[in-house]
This record gives C-alpha cells, sequence and structure tokens, in this order.
C-alpha cells in the first residue's frame, strides 16, 4: 500500500469514528483548504490553462461543503442562531458563486477569512464542551 493510500484510509476512519461536532469542524477545514487552493490558482499565471478549472472546481467544491453545513442546520432546535447562520452560509455561497463567475479573489479571501472566524470559533466551542484537542488549518486556530 501506498503512502496515499493510507492516507486515504486514515482520512476514512477519522470521519467514520468522529462525533457530529468534530464532523462540522471537518467540513469547514475541507471548506477552507478548497478556498486556500482556489487562491494559489489565481496566483497562476493567466497563460497556465488548468488555472480557470482548478479555481472553478475548489470553488464549486467550497460551495457544496458549505451547501452541506447549511443544510445540516436544525432551524427548530437552533432558532434564531441556526437562521442567523443560514443567512451567513448564504453570503458566502454568493460571494463565491460571484468569484467563480468574474474570475476575481477578492470574495474568495474574504470568505475564507470569515469563514475561518466561524471555523475558530466553532473548534473552541468543542474544546470547551467536549475537551477535543482540536489542531489548525493552515495557520488558522
Amino acid at each position: 500500500m501506498v503512502a496515499q493510500d493510507y492516507a486515504r484510509t486514515y482520512r476514512a476512519n477519522s470521519v467514520l469514528t468522529a462525533g457530529p461536532g468534530q464532523l462540522v469542524l471537518m467540513l469547514y477545514d475541507g471548506a477552507l483548504r478548497a478556498l486556500s487552493i482556489a487562491q494559489e490558482a489565481f496566483a497562476r499565471p493567466p497563460e497556465d490553462m488548468r488555472r480557470i478549472e482548478i479555481i472553478n472546481t475548489q470553488l464549486l467544491k467550497a460551495q457544496a461543503i458549505i451547501n452541506e453545513l447549511q443544510d445540516s442546520l436544525d432551524h427548530q432546535a437552533g432558532g434564531e442562531f441556526a437562521t442567523t447562520m443560514h443567512r451567513l452560509y448564504d453570503y458566502y455561497n454568493r460571494r463565491l458563486f460571484e468569484a467563480n463567475l468574474r474570475k476575481q479573489v477578492g470574495p474568495v479571501i474574504e470568505v475564507e477569512k470569515l469563514l475561518g472566524e466561524v471555523r475558530n470559533a466553532w473548534a473552541e466551542m468543542l474544546q470547551k464542551n467536549e475537551g477535543i484537542r482540536v489542531q489548525g488549518v493552515r495557520g488558522i486556530a
């Protein structure tokens, strides 16, 4: 088995054994990773033919993850907080749609910053409530 296969198996086991709070954290981390890759692609020279494909793929991936986070909100139990988060996720998706449509990095940077703050708040809450040690993503946390 090659290292990549071991890593894939480790990730799969991590997901299977994670609690609901950890799964949400993994979703945040996945979206932040996709946004980071998209930003790196924006920095590539315009003549790089894969640049646009990478940007599009990673922004769509981030949007899919944000949609999953949005769909997992329990509006009955979460009340006003769930409504606020729903609106926030809508805003993130709108900004990423604009970034992808216009191929502008600004909205990606904005969403990465805002989503990183939400991710860090979630990680802090997990740490306090569940005693889980949380590692940061790319300098976040």
